[in-house]
């Protein structure tokens, strides 16, 4: 039986503007930088006005990809390992997003929860969160922190700062060639 939340029907996205977001965010943490540098902010903010409605979708459901793509991996790694990754890893995320109250508003920690357990029980999060209607304002932030996590989580594991970003595009460039 098909899922109206199969990825196979789920918009793929701009994951390439969303990989480059997600990486600069671990770049910066990596490099200890706690505070997001103002002209780094003002040229987010600047990309992001560029976009347009369809271009701002189109970058939400890159990003929802990138979950996706992060929690298939968690998944063949805990299977690997006979562990459960709703077990093992959603509880480590959110138990994280709660320390970060800036970034994690305590009302939008049920959505990103549902974002990592839909992909990890191999569901589109873009479709299952549409769902709820329209992303919100208050949502964009927490949505880029719960990639972020999840490819510094996946970083940690592999033991190589660089490994989720390169994970990704070695796929892209795979499927270029495809």
């Amino acid at each position: 039986m098909s899922s109206p939340c199969d990825p196979s029907e789920a918009p793929v996205g701009d994951v390439g503007g969303a990989l480059l977001m997600i990486d600069s965010r671990l770049q910066a943490i990596y490099d200890d930088k706690a505070e997001v540098d103002p002209e780094y902010q003002r040229l987010l903010d600047q990309f992001a006005a560029s976009l347009g409605p369809s271009g701002l979708d189109a970058l939400l459901d890159g990003t929802c990809t990138l979950i996706y793509l992060y929690m298939k991996w968690l998944r063949l790694a805990c299977e690997a390992h006979e562990q459960d990754v709703l077990e093992t890893v959603v509880p480590t995320l959110v138990g994280t997003m709660r320390k970060m109250p800036q970034t994690f508003r305590p009302e939008v920690i049920p959505i990103m929860a549902g974002l990592l357990i839909s992909s990890g029980l191999g569901l589109s999060p873009s479709l299952w969160r549409a769902q709820y209607g329209r992303w919100t304002d208050a949502e964009m932030n927490p949505l880029e922190g719960t990639a972020v996590l999840l490819a510094e989580h996946i970083n940690r594991m592999s033991n190589d700062r660089d490994f989720a970003t390169r994970m990704v595009t070695d796929a892209l460039t795979g499927a270029d060639k495809e």
